[in-house]
């Protein structure tokens, strides 16, 4: 049976939005820090660290993000876990991948470089006691200060291209940061790689576990996603969601993304209908 994360970050009851220039103007990596949610700005910006995984899997076998939030079970005994995110990766004829060439991180606020090593040791142990055989997997954990432009760089080519193991290892030894294959070709060092940068720049993925959104599933109210952890429920055009019916499918949970160092659900309207969108 999973064991519950740690909540000890607080929620807030009624979010608002930064202005929409905000969001615009801020959005690079060196102003972030001004539009990032007070609640996050301490461990987004300078005290996490990331715990990424890839390659984990095969056709038949539970996929990467169930066993990262399995791992993230683990961790949240000893530290702090945010949450799970999950990043789409280039598809291509020419990178072996099982259906959706995903990666997937656990983020560790208050977390700091010295923890890596002891961080990494319980990852690695969770992922080779569970290790399914036709699979590549590969681990990286790194901690904020570690992720240089050249590593998010990484991660968004990681998202248009086919890039290579030794690519990937060589910057892990330049930027001092733990990367392993843990069996198969290995291949998984990539993604792992990857998810990192895409991890600490933001406004990338999805999350796969937040606050208690995986506690609330099919329809439900933005009062009951508000208080399981969203911040905001906004349309595509931009309008802000405050009251109303979520209609989520039957026994699903809604899939809310970082956006602006917010999590952010955002829903279509149709014909008077909430429907939430799942995106990449």
């Amino acid at each position: 049976m999973m064991e519950k994360f740690n909540d000890s970050i607080e929620h807030p009851s009624s979010p608002t939005l930064p202005k929409q220039n905000d969001f615009i103007e801020n959005s690079g990596i060196k102003s972030c820090i001004l539009i990032i949610h007070p609640r996050e700005k301490v461990h987004q910006i300078t005290m996490t660290v990331y715990v990424a995984m890839d390659d984990t899997d095969n056709l038949n076998s539970r996929g990467t993000g169930k066993l990262a939030r399995a791992v993230a079970a683990t961790l949240s005994r000893e530290y702090n876990v945010y949450g799970v995110t999950r990043h789409q990766l280039f598809v291509d004829d020419a990178i072996p991948y099982t259906s959706h060439n995903s990666c997937a991180v656990i983020h560790l606020p208050y977390a700091e470089k010295q923890d890596v090593p002891a961080i990494f040791a319980i990852a690695e142990k969770c992922m080779l006691g569970d290790f399914v055989e036709g699979s590549d997997p590969g681990l990286a954990v790194a901690s904020a200060n570690q992720v240089t432009p050249a590593l998010i760089a990484f991660g968004k080519d990681a998202k248009a291209n086919v890039l290579t193991q030794e690519t990937a290892r060589n910057l892990a030894q330049n930027l001092d940061i733990m990367l392993k294959g843990l069996g198969g070709t290995e291949d998984g060092v990539i993604g792992s790689m990857a998810g990192i940068g895409l991890a600490r720049a933001g406004n990338d993925g999805r999350f796969l576990q937040v606050g208690r959104i995986r506690d609330i599933t099919g329809l439900c109210t933005a009062a009951e996603l508000f208080e399981a952890g969203i911040d905001a429920i906004i349309t595509r055009d931009g309008r802000q969601i405050t009251e109303g019916i979520i209609e989520a499918p039957e026994g699903k949970s809604v899939k809310p993304c970082p956006i602006g160092g917010w999590i952010v659900l955002i829903v279509d309207e149709r014909d008077g209908h909430l429907i939430p969108v799942k995106r990449d």
